[in-house]
């Protein structure tokens, strides 16, 4: 497929998740029971807390305005998952592409996974994913070495407050500055990282270190209810109930024996939904080679390097297809930022060879490729089975609600 028409279809497809998206956005955003709604409507009404800088946002413009908090997290929502799309195009536009590569991309763990898991849907994490796609992009020689640097030291700390679980997805970040600047002598080199970290690493040892007590939590709650009648529920209510690291990890172990069949079917999510992306890397090195990647002879292993840390965040949250999609956006971005940048050297002609049966079977090629991108994706929790087509599930319940809607209106 050439660059120009993988562009026009990746444009329609993003089009259409779009579409998709701020339908279910303003549709869920009055259901009492929805999560993406709780975890906004943290705030710091009952002083300071994880998670509660939007939130506190939200609900001092709905205040001044006089208008029900929930819309305004509508507006933010539909907002932040526009820039994302947006974000995310032109970071895609004009790459090469080949089979690979394209179900790299259309995976159903990556752009498909929130608007067919609709409780993901522009949650917190996509200020993350916004941030990342800056960072990639001022992170090229187009830009001075040390301007990523500044973006890390102001700008983390900032994203911190808002979802504090991007430090598990630091290593990202820190080998995007190691290999911009690989020129530098290595102490200083080291130096830089841990100086423009800093900052992010107080914020969130202050986060882990400072739960909120019950009477505060009381605040808040009341806080909500006099203001909007809202209620705090699911992510907001967890605060309470699970506010130490100790508890989040129990949360999590307790299910274990309950649904051990997660610990199985999960592997299996990862090497499927991350397959194109293991493919690229084990068939591609780095140019320039530096500290801990001198010692691979591809980008695979370096990959599982990176990723490790996930694991404390799996064994801290029950929302294991939630941290798969995640994982994977960063894992993708980061690959594509070193592909578009010029530093990887790519074997394609071993990748071609490696799916070289798809030849001259075009038909075939087209329905494995709608069954592996419309065909399944992983749900929210650690206790949800995989779910079957959403590719169909999708328009299908998006025009049954609309219709719904229109006729009870």
């Amino acid at each position: 497929m050439n660059i120009k028409k993988f562009d026009n279809y990746f444009f329609i497809y993003l089009s259409l998740l779009f579409l998709f998206g701020i339908f279910w956005l303003h549709t869920k955003h009055l259901v009492g029971n929805d999560s993406t709604i709780s975890e906004w409507i943290i705030n710091y009404q009952g002083g300071f807390i994880k998670r509660g800088l939007i939130g506190e946002i939200c609900f001092q413009i709905a205040k001044y305005f006089d208008v029900h908090i929930r819309f305004i997290i509508f507006i933010f929502q539909s907002f932040i998952y526009s820039i994302f799309l947006i974000l995310i195009y032109r970071f895609f536009r004009n790459i090469p592409t080949n089979l690979i590569i394209i179900l790299s991309i259309f995976t159903p763990i990556f752009l498909l996974y929130p608007v067919a898991e609709v409780e993901v849907l522009a949650r917190k994490e996509t200020f993350v994913f916004i941030g990342f796609l800056l960072f990639l992009n001022i992170s090229n020689t187009n830009y001075s070495r040390n301007f990523p640097l500044y973006c890390v030291f102001f700008i983390l700390p900032i994203i911190c407050l808002i979802w504090e679980p991007v430090v598990f997805y630091l290593p990202f970040m820190v080998a995007v500055l190691i290999i911009r600047l690989r020129n530098d002598e290595i102490m200083k080199l080291l130096g830089k990282i841990i100086v423009c970290l800093a900052p992010t690493l107080i914020v969130s040892v202050i986060i882990a270190t400072n739960p909120i007590t019950p009477e505060n939590h009381l605040i808040l709650a009341n806080s909500l209810k006099e203001n909007f009648g809202e209620d705090c529920y699911m992510s907001c209510g967890m605060l309470l109930s699970k506010s130490t690291i100790v508890e989040q990890f129990k949360g999590v172990f307790n299910l274990f024996p309950l649904y051990p069949d997660a610990l199985i079917r999960y592997p299996y999510i990862i090497l499927i939904g991350f397959g194109p992306v293991f493919l690229l890397s084990l068939n591609s090195k780095l140019k320039t080679k530096f500290l801990f990647f001198k010692h691979f002879k591809n980008l695979f292993y370096p990959f599982f390097i990176i990723l490790s840390p996930l694991l404390l965040l799996f064994a801290m949250g029950t929302d294991w297809g939630r941290w798969v999609h995640i994982s994977y956006t960063f894992a993708v971005l980061f690959y594509f930022y070193l592909l578009k940048n010029n530093l990887l050297e790519v074997n394609l002609d071993k990748i071609t060879k490696k799916i070289s049966f798809f030849e001259n079977k075009k038909t075939l090629l087209i329905l494995c490729f709608i069954i592996y991108v419309f065909g399944w994706n992983p749900q929210t929790g650690m206790t949800g089975d995989v779910s079957s087509i959403p590719g169909y599930r999708i328009p299908y319940k998006s025009f049954k609600m609309l219709y719904y809607q229109i006729n009870n209106n």
